[in-house]
């Protein structure tokens, strides 16, 4: 990942050095216009965007953690092996590594233009249930300076800051890690004072705000997802009133026009944001109504409850979150919702995980919490291992230690509107040289490689699927496992292919050898050069269990110097592939 690194470092300070000239420019407040969101000349503003998933608020699956995930949950096992102290200083490390200057550069750089801050009230003001006075607010400095230094970077970079209130007094909703909800105390829903108090926040935001044009909004509650009517529809998935949830949302309305008319206003439904029966039609001239997609087929159908409304009541609409999901997913989605005009911010910028921007990476002693955590085994880590593994998985959380996924940041912003391929990794051929198999080009499906698995469609098809199945290394469909030295293709399909741009330095004929094998037989591949089949329907031997490889003759071919593109076709699947490898003659 070196030289991804220093690339983007120089893509970054390009960046930075061309934003100076035009940071000086004056930008007004956007504003809604009928579908459409406008900047201060009138011109349509397409959000394209990431939200920060994880710092304010952790989820239990972005660290890996099965069950029990609410950030309240997981703090609670931290200090009972390390203690409050050491607890204490640990999230202070996390919020201050997990986002960054270096962060909010790096999305400009990529070409994001907006950013999604998932805020927790718990950083800017006390639970109700410890305020020293019943019914006052108690305003705490830690969110507003985590707010005012990301909004700082923001406008250092011009981009856009959406303000996302994730985690309400009480909790928002049933699905309970989204908003750290603890289920032996009242909800938001269950408790007046929990809906006061956040009026009283959002009113505090506003009045602190209120003059900060590259904010681009207010998204006043994500996801509720409650069954008011019927109990046991406890997402609100089938919701027809939604009354009290329209109710609190007139009253954050109100008392945010109360000290500010400049920021647009995001509403979002009931059932994680997609139910809106009995809340339309808006009731402020400057609204936005959001809506949350996840592993449903990419298509007109898939959106067509929010195209619907959109023209019924002439109101833009916005995809506040989306993503978890393969490149191919991710470039699909984006097509769709751009043609349609609408724009979208993508969930989330970091994790442990692949099919992010950027992978927070783990460590041996973290994984041995997480083996605890997660019932693995019973045998609990000391409490010096268990202070290590919290250091190093703060420090990584830090954008320099951070993995950079390339190639989904390429699926998000360039693949949507080009089918051109670009090499992943150098490819160097002067003599001889091997190709990691799982270096092929970076871009779609069908143009820099062919697979057949691709992403997970479970909403619309109730099969779940994965792309990806070995979850390492890339995001695209093929399948990818780590091996003991390095990592792999697995699990290939008869007519699925990878391609390879090489750069040839020293023209001639070259041997091409697979590191590969099969645990059954019949297994064949082909390659071709430039479109030109040059080794046809070669045997991949058999070679036992993975792990375990033999070099496979793959025939003599020439190259000529300069660019070349390569193709392994999969004639007969079953087999992994390591390497190739070129050996000239």
């Amino acid at each position: 990942m070196k030289n991804s690194w220093l690339f983007l470092r120089l893509v970054i300070l390009v960046s930075v050095f061309f934003g100076f000239a035009c940071s000086s420019k004056a930008q007004g407040f956007l504003k809604t216009s009928g579908t459409r969101i406008l900047d201060d000349r009138g011109e349509n503003v397409l959000l394209r965007g990431i939200g920060l998933g994880g710092w304010m608020l952790q989820e239990g699956y972005m660290l890996r953690i099965n069950e029990k995930g609410q950030q309240h949950k997981i703090r609670e096992r931290i200090q009972k092996l390390v203690g409050e102290e050491k607890t204490n200083a640990f999230y202070e490390a996390w919020l201050s590594n997990h986002t960054t200057r270096e962060d909010i550069e790096a999305m400009k750089a990529w070409g994001f233009n907006s950013v999604r801050l998932p805020m927790h009230y718990d950083l800017y003001t006390l639970p109700v249930e410890k305020e020293p006075v019943a019914g006052k607010n108690t305003w705490l400095t830690k969110g507003f300076a985590m707010t005012d230094s990301l909004l700082q970077w923001c406008k250092d970079n011009q981009l856009w800051l959406i303000l996302d209130l994730h985690a309400a007094p009480g909790g928002q909703g049933n699905d309970l890690n989204i908003s750290d909800r603890d289920d032996t105390k009242p909800s938001l829903w269950d408790l007046k004072a929990n809906r006061d108090k956040t009026i009283a926040l959002w009113k505090e935001l506003a009045m602190r705000y209120v003059n900060e044009p590259m904010i681009a909004a207010y998204d006043v509650i994500n996801e509720p997802n409650w069954g008011f009517e019927d109990p046991n529809d406890k997402n609100g998935l089938q919701e027809n009133g939604n009354g009290p949830l329209k109710e609190l949302l007139v009253d954050i309305t109100k008392a945010i026009r109360e000290v500010d008319t400049n920021h647009i206003i995001i509403i979002e439904g009931n059932g994680w944001g997609n139910n809106y029966n009995g809340m339309l039609p808006p009731w402020d001239k400057n609204m936005v109504l959001s809506f949350h997609k996840y592993w449903n087929y990419n298509n007109d159908e898939a959106i067509k409850h929010i195209l619907q409304t959109r023209d019924q009541y002439q109101v833009p609409v916005w995809l506040g979150e989306t993503g978890e999901n393969s490149n191919v997913w991710f470039t699909e989605a984006i097509r769709l919702l751009e043609q349609h005009n609408i724009g979208w911010a993508w969930w989330p910028l970091k994790k442990i995980g692949i099919n992010n921007p950027l992978e927070i990476p783990s460590s041996a002693e973290y994984e041995q919490l997480l083996n605890y955590w997660n019932g693995k085994t019973k045998q609990q880590p000391n409490a010096a291992t268990a202070w290590k593994a919290l250091q190093q998985l703060a420090t990584a959380a830090r954008f320099n230690n951070n993995i950079i996924h390339r190639d989904v940041v390429d699926a998000m912003i360039r693949q949507p509107h080009s089918n051109a391929t670009i090499p992943f990794a150098a490819n160097i051929i002067n003599g001889h040289a091997e190709i990691l198999a799982a270096d092929y080009d970076i871009g779609s499906n069908g143009h820099a490689y062919f697979d057949m698995d691709t992403a997970n469609y479970r909403v619309s098809t109730g099969k779940n699927s994965v792309g990806n199945r070995g979850y390492t290394y890339r995001n695209d469909g093929v399948d990818i496992e780590k091996g003991k030295n390095n990592v792999f293709v697995s699990n290939t399909e008869k007519g699925e292919w990878l391609q390879y741009t090489l750069q040839v330095e020293k023209a001639g004929n070259y041997t091409i050898r697979l590191l590969a094998g099969s645990e059954k037989k019949g297994a064949k591949a082909s390659l071709l050069l430039n479109g030109n089949t040059v080794a046809k329907s070669f045997p991949v031997s058999m070679a036992g269990k993975a792990g375990e490889w033999v070099e496979v003759h793959a025939g003599n071919i020439y190259l000529s110097e300069g660019k070349q593109q390569l193709r392994l076709y999969v004639e007969e699947g079953g087999f992994r592939l390591s390497s190739i490898n070129f050996s000239r003659n």
